[in-house]
């Protein structure tokens, strides 16, 4: 009985992950539950090897497509054409489909819609219950003709001979249908996919289903998220025996205390006699301050070699204490990076050795150095770094000098920018746009401007040898923000 189904044309649905074949039945073994085609289409693709073998056990669906006698090689079993409808074949050593009008096979029940065929012959685990060939809503489908005409001005000759050679293998040379793309798309629902997609979109906790339902992950990432799971964030990672009067915190949250100028001093004291000596914390905040003065002046869209008719001009306001060795500093790195620097420091009898040497290192660039407020230009510069102040001769301030020097810089229009600046308690004469504290914050008052700290380079065990417990808040960075917490 089996061989009453031999060459008949069968669809073979094995499921979402073989897909479906059709092909002409060239073998069914009883014994192992096998059935083999020929000349085998995979999902409407012409496959690769001449026959394929299918286990009863992969079989989810079959369909038998029968076929009138003496039509393309293909013939039916049965003798009669009644019932005869037009269905989807498809082509010979051609992926696209071709619509024939065949008949029913002998000894084969159907019932168009829901159809229960039964293989004489095979066991019962061949009976398959499956729905008809086409959409029961569509009805037959539609053939579009082709139009009769000839291709490239003739119907032989060396073109046709050509177009055989490249195109006609596998093919045959009748095509009277196309491809029926909205028969196939009828296939996809598509409004359960995307009723499906709406619902995870709207879902409250942000996940998206994919896969199973119980397979949920986020559904997007900014770029600076982290989809690993981490442990949460200790915003208060520094803590100080004696705390200041104010708090500060930077971009990311962290909590940066400020401490008393005893404290910062003796924690400076302490790193120094571990090696962090005087030259090198010069050297590190004239770095610092060199950048972060660089930005301000336009970095990268200002100081380039297209722009040096427009060279930015910095005053600096120096004293005779490390706050004005720091700003000398500062500014031989600015002048080594194509900026006029204009140096403003008094004549005095005896210095200390920190300021001389900076100064030795500052007159080898090509900064100018005054003594006179009359030397100062008169339009507005670009920046004023202000380092007059000091955290403790006060006396200073009393000076003619630096009242000059404040007078000037308060009059004229240009932004400051004020290194190490004392504690509030001090007062200020000059009113600063931004502060640069150095290790750990002092508590400054509200003319300092908004505040920002650098890394001078004190390791951690510096810090808790002087009891302040500390994790660095810069991160990727030397120089950071502060904001009043």
């Amino acid at each position: 009985m089996a061989a009453d189904w031999l060459g008949s044309l069968v669809s073979i649905n094995c499921g979402t992950t073989l897909g479906v074949y059709q092909g002409e039945v060239s073998s069914v073994d009883q014994t192992s539950q096998t059935i083999s085609l020929k000349q085998p289409f995979h999902n409407g693709v012409k496959c690769p090897v001449p026959e394929v073998t299918f286990s009863a056990m992969d079989i989810k669906d079959l369909k038998i497509l029968d076929i009138q006698n003496g039509q393309d090689g293909w013939s039916g079993r049965g003798g009669g054409q009644t019932n005869s409808v037009l269905i989807a074949v498809p082509l010979k050593g051609d992926p696209r489909t071709q619509e024939r009008l065949i008949s029913p096979q002998q000894n084969c029940s159907k019932s168009y819609g829901d159809r229960h065929l039964d293989m004489p012959g095979q066991p019962k685990g061949f009976r398959r219950r499956h729905n008809s060939w086409s959409s029961s809503s569509r009805g037959v489908n539609q053939v579009t003709p082709k139009k009769n005409g000839l291709k490239n001005g003739g119907g032989g000759g060396p073109m046709k001979q050509r177009d055989d050679e490249c195109f006609g293998d596998g093919m045959e040379e009748r095509l009277d249908t196309d491809f029926d793309f909205e028969g196939n798309l009828a296939l996809f629902d598509k409004a359960a996919v995307f009723s499906q997609i709406d619902t995870s979109e709207r879902r409250g906790n942000g996940t998206r289903s994919r896969g199973t339902p119980g397979e949920q992950t986020p559904s997007r990432y900014r770029h600076d998220e982290n989809i690993l799971e981490a442990k949460p964030i200790v915003y208060r990672q520094i803590d100080v025996p004696q705390p200041g009067a104010k708090e500060y915190c930077t971009d990311s949250g962290l909590v940066v205390p400020s401490v008393s100028y005893e404290l910062h001093k003796r924690l400076l004291s302490v790193a120094e006699r571990h090696g962090l000596s005087l030259e090198r914390r010069l050297e590190m905040t004239g770095v610092c301050t060199s950048q972060m003065a660089l930005t301000l002046l336009g970095g990268p869209n200002r100081l380039t070699p297209k722009n040096v008719h427009q060279r930015p001009t910095v005053a600096l306001l120096s004293g005779p204490h490390v706050q004005g060795a720091q700003g000398i500093s500062c500014g031989r790195h600015l002048a080594n990076h194509e900026v006029e620097v204009i140096l403003f420091l008094p004549n005095f009898v005896k210095m200390l050795d920190s300021v001389t040497s900076e100064l030795t290192l500052f007159s080898k660039t090509e900064g100018k150095q005054v003594s006179s407020i009359k030397d100062l230009p008169d339009s507005p510069v670009d920046l004023i770094i202000n380092c007059l102040d000091c955290h403790e001769n006060t006396f200073l301030m009393d000076q003619p000098w630096y009242r000059a020097a404040a007078d000037w810089a308060n009059q004229n229009r240009a932004p400051v920018l004020s290194i190490d600046p004392p504690v509030s308690g001090q007062g200020q004469a000059v009113e600063a746009k931004w502060s640069l504290s150095l290790g750990l914050p002092l508590p400054l008052a509200e003319g300092a401007g908004r505040v920002y700290l650098c890394d001078i380079g004190v390791p951690r065990q510096v810090f808790q040898e002087v009891g302040i417990k500390y994790h660095s808040p810069f991160g990727c960075k030397f120089v950071i923000p502060l904001h009043s917490a």
